[in-house]
């Protein structure tokens, strides 16, 4: 064998090694910290170094003082870490506290005999609707109230106009009816779109590489009626058509729904962080993007437009997706809207998550609850994620809810 071959694979070798997962649970730093008593600190900080060594608490103009005590002091009354000191008074003081009331799960759901695992997403399963309904019981148990559904259709059931959005006996309806026929206190909610539904992969109608707006938002209206006679509680139109949510209001409405719910997916980006969530419902796009309907990644103003049309033709919640990466226009819709703001924590970022704690790089429960803990702070009302009945899990071992 060649040197230059060799050399090639010593490399290959200690490049692979190089971000091999090093995490053992407890690192070095730990562990030497649990051998080590530190002995008490002399904050007179007299005689540490040589003599000659600069004393911040000489000359001129010294950085520091000395108390009364003798020792080091740096004369400031205002000292924020009096209100970080303990748990107890983190705990009193914490502007914001996640619940498992916060939450959405979001389920996907077949129509195969068994569960299947989603491989770019760990943990998460397309359920049969019997696995749905127990893992919907398990998270009631844990405080988890409100769940959103995804369908994988099969392919033989799409079509462009996406008829079977609306079939009453398709597996949304039937599963919202077996939900709400069992667990009557659970809250249902119905993505509403083409996209599972369409064998162009796309939100809305096509039309010579187009998607049709009105015409899409005619079968729109037909889905949420669907949707609202089978029992849902919340409709949530995905698809960022224009006008769509006063027309599903509306169709709403005409019909007696009066009390079903819109939350609407105001600021939904064009993101590349779905495409996860397009593996678990097969439904990425047969051609092109979706640049054209969804909002473009760089403008944060145009949230604000979407917003307030979506409030005006008579939305209920509004929406942020991604999560993570958008934390600002979360803020902005805060502070412009008084309605709920929603965040939807997205499987690209669940699974990025996923793929640090799995190499041991990050401590999952940690990583999560920060998270969580970030759309609160951002402002979100409302946690779409991934890790709800976990997370929920977590909190309550930690005595928060």
């Amino acid at each position: 064998m060649k040197y230059s071959t060799i050399l090639a694979l010593v490399l290959a070798v200690a490049s692979v090694d190089a971000f091999a997962p090093t995490f053992s649970g407890r690192s070095a730093s730990i562990l030497r910290a649990e051998q080590e008593t530190p002995e008490p600190v002399d904050k007179s900080m007299k005689g540490i170094d040589a003599e000659g060594s600069f004393d911040p608490t000489t000359g001129p103009n010294p950085a520091l003082q000395r108390n009364n005590l003798g020792e080091v002091w740096n004369e400031q009354r205002a000292r924020p870490r009096r209100n970080r000191k303990s748990a107890a008074i983190r705990g009193m003081v914490r502007e914001c506290i996640v619940t498992p009331n916060n939450f959405i799960y979001p389920l996907f759901i077949h129509e195969d005999a068994e569960n299947s695992e989603i491989l770019s997403m760990p943990g998460c399963q397309r359920h049969t609707l019997d696995s749905m309904m127990s893992e919907i019981e398990e998270s009631l148990g844990l405080g988890v109230n409100t769940f959103v559904l995804f369908p994988k259709v099969p392919d033989e059931l799409k079509t462009n106009l996406g008829v079977e959005a609306y079939n009453p006996e398709g597996i949304v309806p039937r599963a919202i009816r077996m939900i709400k026929a069992k667990f009557p206190e659970a809250v249902v909610v119905t993505d509403v779109a083409l996209d599972p539904y369409s064998n162009q992969g796309h939100d809305g109608i096509v039309e010579d590489g187009k998607i049709i707006n009105d015409a899409t938002i005619n079968q729109l209206c037909k889905q949420v009626i669907c949707q609202a006679r089978a029992g849902a509680d919340i409709v949530a139109p995905s698809d960022m058509m224009d006008g769509r949510v006063k027309a599903i209001r509306d169709a709403l409405d005409s019909e007696g729904f009066t009390d079903v719910s819109i939350l609407a997916y105001t600021a939904k980006y064009a993101s590349a962080y779905y495409g996860p969530f397009r593996d678990a419902l097969d439904s990425h796009p047969g051609f092109g993007d979706k640049k054209t309907y969804q909002q473009d990644p760089a403008n944060g103003r145009e949230a604000l437009i979407e917003a307030a049309l979506d409030e005006a033709e008579g939305a209920d919640m509004l929406m942020v997706k991604p999560g993570m990466p958008y934390l600002d226009v979360i803020r902005r819709l805060k502070d412009y809207s008084d309605l709920p703001i929603a965040a939807y924590h997205v499987s690209g970022e669940y699974a990025m998550i996923k793929a640090a704690c799995e190499r041991g790089w990050l401590n999952e429960k940690d990583v999560v609850l920060e998270t969580l803990t970030c759309f609160k702070r951002a402002g979100a009302d409302i946690i779409l994620t991934y890790y709800a009945k976990q997370a929920a899990k977590w909190i309550k071992e930690d005595g928060i809810y």
